[in-house]
């Protein structure tokens, strides 16, 4: 069932239709009187940026309520049987697989890229050799990207039996009431979450793919440092030692999948932390078995080890 994307009350429906489907009237949410979803007007290019925003409504939008069936002005009731919700799961996994398939593609180019920096203009970008090389960079995101989703799903599938143990511990054997949210979750929300939540990692990674930033010449220092601890911390935000893809992927990766996931999870982000870990530690374990294979040779797996390890 569709919920509210400000407050996550559950609501029978978001928006009523008339005599056609541009002729709507959005709902309003009977607990905070918002409107329940105004995403429901606005088109895919708003969606998307909101997504790379990080902005909790468009995650709720579109993880819940985007299949959701409109009101009929002519209907008196309205049903959700077990039917359309076996109907809406079938869905929602094909939309993972599209989704998942058309991202790792997108990620095996960037790794591609970045693994493949020098690569002569006058050659041609469809030899055999890059094309053998650009398969196993593929292969090697997939698997990457399969560890990942199956040890968040694990991880998660544990929290979430800790968070209502603690609750029945908290009161006294009587579990808390379950929220609108938790009442609407299924595993198959945990992929997709992932896959959106990569919107805006892939997005950066792919501008520094674009435009790779220059290397900065050192100027003379006017000030001499003579602590050590001092001028080693200064090296380290020196423009030239900065590895952006390795922090857009991993820092800025980690943080937009743990915001994803608290949606879906409604628990305290100390958990969905501890589900990232346990993600990440799938993902590295993963990384260094195919890493060899995937590089070709020792210097070029470790390069592919050295980017996927956080």
């Amino acid at each position: 069932m569709p919920i509210c994307t400000t407050c996550t009350r559950w609501t029978s429906h978001l928006h009523t239709v008339y005599e056609s489907a541009y002729n709507l009237r959005l709902e309003q949410c009977s607990n905070c009187h918002a409107f329940a979803d105004p995403y429901i007007e606005h088109d895919d290019l708003t969606l998307l940026i909101d997504l790379i925003l990080l902005k909790r409504g468009v995650y709720r939008h579109l993880l819940f309520n985007r299949r959701a069936k409109p009101r009929r002005a002519t209907e008196t009731s309205f049903k959700d049987g077990s039917d359309r919700r076996i109907a809406r799961e079938k869905l929602q996994w094909l939309l993972i697989l599209r989704l998942g398939g058309t991202l790792t593609f997108v990620d095996a180019f960037i790794r591609w890229s970045h693994l493949n920096p020098s690569q002569s203009a006058h050659l041609s970008p469809w030899s055999g050799n890059t094309i053998v090389n650009f398969s196993r960079t593929f292969i090697g995101c997939f698997a990457e990207t399969m560890a990942f989703h199956c040890g968040v799903i694990a991880a998660c599938s544990v929290a979430l039996k800790m968070i209502t143990l603690i609750g029945k511990w908290r009161r006294g054997q009587s579990a808390l009431p379950e929220s609108d949210i938790r009442r609407e979750f299924s595993y198959s929300l945990i992929p997709l979450t992932l896959f959106y939540s990569s919107f805006t990692k892939l997005f950066l990674l792919f501008l520094l793919t674009i435009w790779r930033p220059s290397r900065s010449e050192p100027l003379d220092p006017v000030t001499t440092w003579n602590t050590p601890k001092l001028s080693n911390f200064l090296d380290i935000l020196d423009n030239n030692q900065v590895d952006r893809e390795w922090i857009v992927r991993n820092v800025l990766g980690g943080m937009s999948a743990g915001f994803g996931l608290r949606v879906i999870l409604d628990c305290h982000p100390v958990f969905t932390m501890l589900v990232i870990l346990c993600g990440w530690v799938a993902k590295t374990a993963m990384a260094a078995t195919v890493s060899k294979w995937v590089g070709g040779d020792d210097t070029s797996g470790e390069a592919w080890l050295a980017y996927s390890i956080p």
